[in-house]
């Protein structure tokens, strides 16, 4: 598949820009209390371990006849799938502070978290091909979740499925597969996200836009294992896409499957209340 030609980096170590190091020659130093300097050893060390267990893998995708880049955190766990919001790169959770809204979930091994690229910008919103280019291409991205990364991630962990999560566009992608391939799926835990790609093909419809659209596919969909999820639908009260979680936990509830649709009261679509949920969501593994 290719998976085996990856490289990893060391992305540098950083000191916490929050903790300043005290000036160890300083004549002051012995008035340093003993409390203040064991709080900057363990907060360095606790990004050190951060760093030391983050990866950069490059691969080429066969699926996709494209190159595929994503960071990895911890070294065991349950793994989680975690995609960036509209047209971001795999760095963005990390860079958002989305990563370290679970950092002890990565630091007790409780889980491992694959931040793959999303590739919006070759799929839905190319809006330079036609409709029907963007839902196959689409489509083929799917294919490379389940044929490339979803098997490496299970054979990584020993764990026969994997968590889908994302924020805003990729609550998409994580809902899209979940409910799509609920066979290779444990948990779905979407932020915000929307589920209806009709907006992106100007009134194109193919079986690959209605079989990547899971307001469409979800109703007429029978596969056993949609009953065996852990399906949190997050959302909040001033959210731009409320609605779309409102839609696709009405198709839930009209099939009778568990799910949580969690509306955050006084809050919008942004990271400060992904980075609530998140940690939230995971400790319902």
């Amino acid at each position: 598949m290719g998976l085996e030609n990856y490289t990893v980096k060391n992305r540098g170590l950083k000191a916490p820009s929050t903790v300043r190091s005290p000036k160890l020659f300083s004549p002051n130093f012995q008035h340093i209390k003993f409390e203040y300097i064991l709080k900057i050893f363990l907060t360095y060390s606790y990004k050190l371990q951060l760093v030391l267990t983050e990866q950069y893998h490059r691969w080429y995708s066969p699926n996709l006849n494209h190159d595929i880049e994503m960071l990895v955190f911890g070294d065991r766990g349950y793994p989680i799938i975690l995609f960036p919001t509209s047209q971001g790169r795999y760095f963005q959770n990390k860079d958002e502070g989305l990563i370290d809204s679970v950092l002890w979930f990565i630091d007790e091994g409780l889980v491992k978290i694959y931040c793959p690229d999303s590739l919006d910008w070759l799929t839905w919103y190319n809006k330079g091909i036609h409709p029907a280019d963007r839902a196959r291409n689409y489509a083929w991205y799917d294919k490379m979740l389940y044929d490339e990364l979803v098997p490496w991630a299970m054979h990584e962990t020993g764990v026969g499925k994997v968590a889908m999560a994302g924020c805003s566009f990729g609550g998409y992608h994580a809902a899209n597969f979940a409910l799509k391939h609920p066979e290779k799926t444990g948990h779905l835990f979407s932020m915000s996200g929307a589920f209806d790609m009709r907006q992106f093909t100007n009134g194109y419809y193919d079986d690959n836009v209605f079989f990547n659209n899971p307001v469409d596919f979800l109703p007429g969909s029978n596969q056993h294992e949609l009953w065996q999820l852990n399906i949190i639908l997050g959302t909040a009260e001033h959210d731009i896409c409320l609605n779309d979680n409102i839609w696709l936990s009405n198709i839930l509830k009209q099939k009778h499957i568990n799910h949580w649709l969690d509306i955050r009261p006084n809050a919008t679509h942004d990271w400060p209340v992904w980075k609530e949920m998140f940690p939230h969501y995971l400790s319902t593994i």
